[in-house]
């Protein structure tokens, strides 16, 4: 439900929502709710059960915490991103999921469920202020916490997990696409060499980048499909890399039903399916359950909420209740 938050009758509507709610989740910069009478401080003392969840790219206090920012830039200011990349390549954002979905929305729902289950012995709500600088380095903690061992604390790029090494790695195909490698411990290394055709151990190379090469030249003798047969029975950690549609039709992603199809809007398209699998309150993907209209979630807020179907009109015709449609009741 949509509504405008810059009119006095649309806070009333909120502060109501709230009255009977487990969570609100608000992503304005610091200020903001308080600006609007809907901070935390009046918020809860209506609810005092209410869980208050911020998620902001700095956090609530801070130097930055009023500066604008994306994924990318939150991932630089905490450390994590000058991790990412080849040594002789900028850095690289693996897209936006690291900040924003992994050390944001993710973490930020951890946070609640922590707080609910707290909330289930105090019997109290609480403030959950989460920035997705401190979830990208908190996503990141092994990585800051092992620099000193064997695998890691070079510089980008020459680890043993971030393209360093020649076994843990990606390499193309003859027909252009890719096989992923990642045979660290030494039975999955033998079966690679085999698997290969190699006869040598390439780990001997005191330059990394010599035995890439070889398996560069390797690997371009065959196509993706030809190697993924060969390595089908090997314990060698070698798969294939996928694109999003070879994905949802591969054979070990179908009997698990990793990706469902949308079949309540007759949709080609798949999405993945909920993750983890519970046994006895399996999710459900919201985007395979009947499409509802917007006036049917609105009318369910309002009832839910022991509010007046009759204002639902009068709310749009003031530019209140946000709509496409003017509502038929």
């Amino acid at each position: 439900m949509a509504i405008d938050l810059k009119k006095p009758q649309a806070i009333e509507i909120v502060r109501s929502l709230c009255r009977k709610s487990d969570v609100l989740i608000e992503p304005f910069r610091p200020g903001v709710m308080e600006k609007l009478g809907l901070g935390p401080t009046e918020i809860m003392l209506e609810n005092p059960r209410l869980i208050y969840a911020r998620l902001t790219g700095f956090g609530q206090n801070g130097q930055l915490a009023l500066r604008a920012g994306h994924d990318i830039n939150y991932l630089a200011i905490s450390g994590v991103l000058s991790l990412l990349g080849r040594k002789t390549e900028r850095p690289t954002a693996p897209i936006n999921l690291i900040a924003d979905f992994a050390g944001g929305g993710l973490l930020c729902a951890f946070g609640i469920l922590a707080a609910l289950l707290e909330r289930h012995h105090s019997g109290k709500g609480q403030i959950v202020d989460h920035s997705m600088v401190e979830g990208a380095a908190y996503i990141a903690s092994w990585l800051f916490r092992s620099q000193k061992l064997p695998i890691w604390g070079k510089p980008r790029g020459e680890n043993l997990l971030d393209t360093g090494a020649h076994f843990y790695d990606t390499y193309e195909t003859k027909d252009g696409k890719y096989m992923s490698v990642g045979a660290i411990e030494p039975q999955f290394y033998k079966e690679l060499l085999n698997g290969l055709d190699l006869k040598m151990d390439l780990s001997q190379f005191e330059d990394s980048e010599k035995a890439k090469h070889l398996l560069e030249k390797v690997f371009r003798t065959k196509t993706r499909n030809e190697w993924t047969q060969i390595f089908q029975h090997r314990d060698a950690c070698v798969f294939p890399v996928l694109d999003m549609d070879e994905a949802q039709q591969h054979p070990h992603n179908l009997e698990r039903h990793a990706f469902l199809s949308d079949k309540a809007t007759k949709d080609t398209e798949w999405i993945p399916s909920p993750a983890p699998k519970l046994s006895r309150t399996p999710a459900q993907s919201g985007a395979t359950c009947e499409e509802r209209n917007e006036i049917q979630n609105i009318r369910e807020i309002f009832v839910e909420n022991e509010l007046q179907l009759s204002d639902i009109e009068e709310l749009y015709h003031n530019k209140i209740l946000l709509m496409a449609t003017k509502p038929k009741l």
